[in-house]
């Protein structure tokens, strides 16, 4: 059995409780025995020498984590989880960068980690470098990240696919972020008639934007899955060093909150009307996209242009879509699908899981 402890069980965590308390009482279970033996948030947590019941699993606030349950404390949360017997993943449903840094203890006790929060993958060098030491034994600890990138998408282990079977990375282009491909693929497209800060407060209203949607114009989340594509891929990638063209407007980048930047978003939009009418006038559309070239060890985040006939500017809705240009494959390998919400994110650490345990799932502690 693979024993799962997970951390931060909010939006996506509760969503993939969703999913493993289905899989307790599916057929599948039998051959592949994922079971919840610990749950903790920022105030409360609990773990359990046998699997929760998925009836307790079901209203798992207040029967796992209710007011009986301990007191959070990470630390004797991960020397509880070291004593269980069998396997035992740890899921990081946080996107915490002090949780992430916990990563390397975790792996010291035997725990593999699974996660969707790239802080670990895309902070400082050292702490992915430390990961990845300690995860390098076949027999174990290991760590699955696939929904670090792209949610459900299988992006990370396509491209690991690539690497191992010796195919040398040329370049990998793609729209990352769901909130700016629904942005640009309703704002630059011909016949559009929305402003783009009409198109931004739609966006926002919808669910798709950050509170602030700063939080997305500005690029770093692109930034920082570019850089973990990039290290997957062999390249010394950082977001510190890695050029990223912030599309907040720099008179709005300081304002006090985000009201105050959808206020006064308007002032602008006559800049990205002219930046579209541009790329209209050429046969293009624009797309905020990032870029890893592995012929020159270097990574790029911007808003480009692309022909109407290009796969990138027929994109609908907040779809992602992936392009893997290789030595094996020059016409690109492209992967395309809805690249965030919590079913889809959950979807991939589940997919994650059952890879931990089909490879660990019956071993001994």
């Amino acid at each position: 059995m693979l024993n799962v402890a997970i951390v931060g069980p909010g939006l996506v965590g509760g969503a993939l409780i969703e999913q493993l308390a289905a899989h307790a009482q599916s057929p599948r279970f039998a051959s592949l025995p994922i079971a919840v033996v610990g749950l903790i948030n920022s105030k409360k947590m609990s773990v359990s020498p046998k699997p929760f019941a998925v009836e307790d699993l079901n209203q798992w606030k207040t029967a796992i984590l209710g007011t009986s349950a301990a007191a959070a404390d990470l630390l004797q949360f991960a020397e509880s989880l070291a004593a269980l017997k069998g396997s035992t993943a740890v899921v990081d449903c946080t996107s915490s960068d002090s949780i992430s840094e916990l990563y390397p203890l975790w792996l010291s006790k035997g725990l593999h980690v699974v996660t969707p929060n790239k802080k670990g993958f895309s902070n400082d060098i050292s702490l992915f470098r430390k990961i990845q030491h300690l995860s390098a034994s076949p027999q174990g600890p290991a760590v699955y990240h696939e929904a670090t990138v792209g949610a459900g998408l299988p992006i990370l282990s396509t491209l690991n696919d690539l690497v191992r079977t010796g195919d040398k990375i040329v370049k990998i282009e793609g729209i990352f972020s769901g909130t700016l491909s629904y942005l640009f693929n309703n704002f630059s497209i011909p016949g559009a008639t929305q402003t783009f800060s009409e198109c931004v407060s739609v966006a926002k209203s919808s669910g798709y934007t950050e509170p602030d949607p700063r939080d997305d114009l500005n690029g770093m989340d692109v930034a920082r899955k570019v850089t973990i594509l990039g290290r997957v891929a062999g390249l010394e990638l950082g977001t510190d060093t890695l050029p990223v063209e912030n599309i907040v407007p720099e008179a709005l980048r300081s304002v006090s909150s985000a009201e105050e930047f959808m206020t006064r978003l308007p002032e602008f939009d006559e800049h990205f009307k002219k930046l579209n009418d541009e790329a209209l006038a050429s046969g293009s559309v624009l797309r905020y996209v990032g870029m890893v070239d592995g012929v020159n060890s270097q990574g790029s985040v911007k808003l480009a242009r692309y022909a109407l006939d290009h796969p990138f500017a027929s994109l609908k809705g907040s779809d992602n879509i992936i392009a893997f240009t290789t030595e094996r494959f020059s016409n690109p390998l492209i992967i395309q699908g809805a690249g965030a919400g919590a079913a889809v994110t959950a979807f991939g650490i589940f997919a994650d899981l059952v890879k931990a345990c089909e490879r660990f799932g019956t071993a001994s502690a």
